[in-house]
């Protein structure tokens, strides 16, 4: 299969982060791309902007006059798993014998070409993958990099290299949704944490397991396997690999960490030279963790510690990543994508470790039913690290509300005492009236939609 050879291309879930980077790559070699999504957002609305047509409804009748042009055998529709599987348009494309792949079977097809890099892990993977993009650009390696986030250097969650490079490298995060990773084979692989998730579709932590273990056989046999120690001591990887942790004297570590004006500052331990007075763009010492994974990748691809000591530090983070939003004296807001027990735990954490003597309010949104149900007294247990916790209810995405499963629920849980359960105009109203010391939000969902006003809200106070 030659990925390129169609001549239209058509997105079930256009606007997922994922999708819209493959949509991305089509549209740049001027292919027609078109895509639905159910609700409007700012990734669909730059979408058009850059001339993928995007629309909102499950519309068959409407697409008819479109795809009536076009042969079938040159028609690819590309799909999420996310989307549901009793929509119309994907139903229609079915029925209708079109060719209908996976969003990680396109990509797999597209990585077959280069020699690919592969960074998996149920938490850290957006942020090392766009890490390691930046590694590689700022040392002027020629790559592609499809990034699960909107990486903050570049504005954008595509980057494209030299096609016509057989060397060339592709740096993709791999998705562990739905076992998606395993269309992939890389030439270099991270996994960064193996914690239960998912568990929709994998059941039990036992099967999260298996599935990262069949990935870790899938590198090539002249390839590189890193990964973190903990993972190495679930997992009794049998292939040969390289091991890092944040502090534990392996291979690749951090040591001497100190923080300084609410940044980190820390040497790299590696066996191709220590990288000393490493200052990171981004905070959290879970970032600091996923800077040793990048290291090691960039490292092992022959860029020179000097490269990456000037990278590191010019590096920008990735929008909804430890993504601060407003940093005064008086005021300080960061958002964060955390959606899991872990991320939480590791986000808040790092906070109350840059700001010791300040009050940590967080906001969060429960990103899915199951995922709150499944991990409900982990949910519980991070969150009554903050010091004031406002909850805003479950965002559903994909999936049909869980009876007695709701935020009220999360909240009883709760051992913290300064807690409350708000809408999302509530929260506005709120700090329009207080000023927090240090403001967190975190989720999946459509949090985001608070982003914008609140750091609107809380910059007239500074």
């Amino acid at each position: 299969m030659n990925i390129l050879n169609y001549k239209l291309y058509y997105f079930l879930g256009v606007g997922g982060i994922g999708m819209s980077a493959l949509a991305r790559f089509f549209n740049h070699y001027q292919k027609q791309v078109m895509g639905y999504d159910k609700t409007e957002t700012a990734l669909t609305i730059q979408l058009q902007v850059e001339g993928i047509n995007c629309h909102y409804n499950d519309d068959v009748e409407g697409l008819k006059s479109v795809f009536k042009i076009y042969n079938k055998e040159d028609v690819l529709i590309v799909y999420t798993p996310a989307i549901p599987k009793e929509l119309l348009e994907f139903q229609y494309f079915v029925e209708n014998n079109y060719t209908v792949l996976k969003r990680s079977v396109v990509l797999g097809e597209i990585t077959k070409q280069f020699k690919t890099i592969a960074i998996a892990g149920t938490h850290g993977k957006t942020t090392t993958t766009t890490l390691v993009t930046h590694l590689l650009k700022s040392a002027g390696v020629n790559c592609f990099s499809f990034m699960g986030g909107i990486s903050k250097n570049y504005n954008t969650n595509l980057l494209l290299g030299d096609i016509n490079d057989k060397n060339a490298y592709i740096v993709v995060e791999a998705d562990e949704y739905d076992r998606s990773f395993l269309t992939l084979h890389p030439h270099i692989a991270v996994i960064t944490s193996i914690d239960a998730d998912h568990l929709d579709i994998y059941g039990n932590a036992e099967n999260v397991k298996e599935s990262y273990f069949l990935f870790a056989q899938q590198i090539n046999n002249d390839g590189t396997l890193i990964v973190k120690k903990n993972v190495d001591n679930d997992l009794a990887l049998k292939n040969k690999h390289i091991i890092y942790s944040l502090n534990l004297g392996t291979e690749y570590c951090a040591e001497d960490i100190t923080i300084n004006d609410a940044q980190f500052s820390y040497n790299i331990k590696s066996p191709h030279g220590a990288i000393n007075d490493v200052r990171l763009g981004l905070p959290g010492l879970h970032n600091i963790e996923n800077s040793i994974a990048a290291v090691a990748i960039a490292q092992n691809v022959g860029i020179k510690n000097e490269a990456i000591k000037h990278a590191l530090r010019s590096f920008s983070g990735v929008k909804r990543r430890f993504d601060y939003r407003v940093k005064t004296e008086k005021v300080v807001y960061i958002d964060d994508y955390a959606h899991h027990p872990e991320e939480l735990k590791a986000t808040i954490s790092s906070v109350k470790k840059l700001y010791p003597e300040k009050k940590v309010t967080g906001i969060f949104q429960p990103h899915l039913f199951s995922r709150t149900r499944d991990f409900i007294d982990g949910f519980a247990s991070s969150l009554d690290l903050l010091d004031e916790c406002i909850l805003l209810e479950i965002y559903p995405a994909r999936e049909q509300k869980i009876e007695g499963v709701d935020s009220a629920w999360l909240l009883s849980k709760m051992k913290l005492g300064n807690k409350k359960l708000m809408t999302k105009q509530q929260v506005l109203n709120y700090f329009t009236e207080i000023t927090p010391q240090v403001l967190l939000t975190m989720g999946a969902g459509d949090i985001d939609v608070l982003v914008d006003p609140l750091e609107t809200i809380l910059k007239t106070k500074v």
